[in-house]
């Protein structure tokens, strides 16, 4: 068996520029609203009293160069307290054709980015174009990235941060000088255009009264059905955009808690981006109309920066050959 090239953290974030991967994504978005991928829903396995998880999510893309992918990726909320990264574990990429490991990647450094740059899609599409002002709840590593993504598809003139740890936002201050640290989530999202959450709170953080008209909400830090940063009435004011339909009813605590309150109906759900991307649906209809683009995140998004990095790594002889 060939060598199998394992990519580090540094060579991710080196190789995987957030504008090409907002290129990537766009095109891995389209793909699965053409139905050319196939993408089962993620599993997550819990030991009895284990304080995190093993999430599964594999995905297969066919075409003149198929390739399968596994994402195993530990998922720990209390990481952070340890000055880890809450997603830690590989994505591994396989040939199509023969089933060999083609390729192990750092699960952190790629989920990070792809992301970021799925919300920037978002944004592209449903912010409206005069959006200047950003939001960003939380500051940890999608904080640092969606703060990357951001302003690669709006003029955004400031960024208005709030983070329970205080030290964490001031990092990302001085990555960029249009960064406002805020002291409550409530005046951050007052009158913002564009509003990113990325925590790990397991109840609402953003209610519909701080919500202006015509702003548009990436939810991301939420991906699993016991929790949610939104409240019910944010979802019901909403016109509600996803990754995939089939994950965000099976997986969206936003929606699923949503839904279960009354607040809003089965249907809600407006498109997915893909299908924004190819034309077959509509994004914003008006100025004063509250978009929000809820994230689950896709094994799809996984293999196609898997197999973006695996033709680019060996074009530039990046990476490090291992016998396996």
């Amino acid at each position: 068996m060939p060598d199998v090239l394992v990519l580090s953290e540094h060579d991710v974030e080196s190789l995987l520029t957030m504008p090409e991967c907002i290129g990537v994504m766009e095109e891995a978005l389209m793909a699965l609203a053409r139905g050319e991928v196939h993408n089962p829903l993620r599993q997550a396995i819990r030991a009895p009293g284990a304080p995190g998880l093993l999430g599964l999510m594999p995905a297969h893309r066919g075409g003149e160069v198929p390739y399968y992918a596994l994402k195993e990726v530990c998922v720990f909320p209390g990481n952070p307290a340890r000055g880890l990264d809450t997603h830690l574990g590989a994505v591994l990429l396989h040939s199509g054709e023969t089933g060999e490991l083609l390729m192990m990647a750092n699960a952190s450094a790629i989920t990070a980015i792809r992301t970021a740059a799925v919300s920037a899609v978002a944004t592209k599409l449903l912010a409206r174009e005069d959006a200047k002002v950003l939001a960003i709840i939380g500051a940890g590593v999608q904080a640092r990235t969606h703060l990357e993504a951001i302003p690669l598809v709006r003029d955004i003139a400031e960024v208005r941060v709030v983070s329970r740890t205080r030290s964490k936002a001031e990092e990302l201050a001085k990555r960029d000088s249009r960064v406002r640290i805020i002291d409550s989530i409530e005046e951050a999202v007052r009158g913002a255009d564009i509003i990113t959450t990325t925590t790990s709170s397991r109840d609402p953080i953003i209610h519909r009264e701080w919500i202006a008209g015509g702003a548009h909400i990436n939810a991301v830090g939420s991906s699993v059905a016991s929790a949610r940063e939104l409240d019910g009435a944010t979802l019901a004011a909403a016109s509600l955009f996803v990754d995939r339909r089939e994950s965000t009813v099976n997986e969206s605590g936003d929606y699923l808690f949503a839904l279960r309150e009354g607040a809003i109906a089965e249907g809600h759900i407006r498109a997915e981006l893909g299908e924004i991307l190819l034309g077959q649906k509509r994004g914003r209809t008006s100025a004063g109309e509250i978009t929000l683009f809820k994230s689950l995140g896709l094994a799809v998004e996984d293999l196609a920066s898997a197999a973006f990095l695996w033709e680019k790594a060996r074009a530039e002889g990046r990476g490090t050959a291992v016998a396996f």
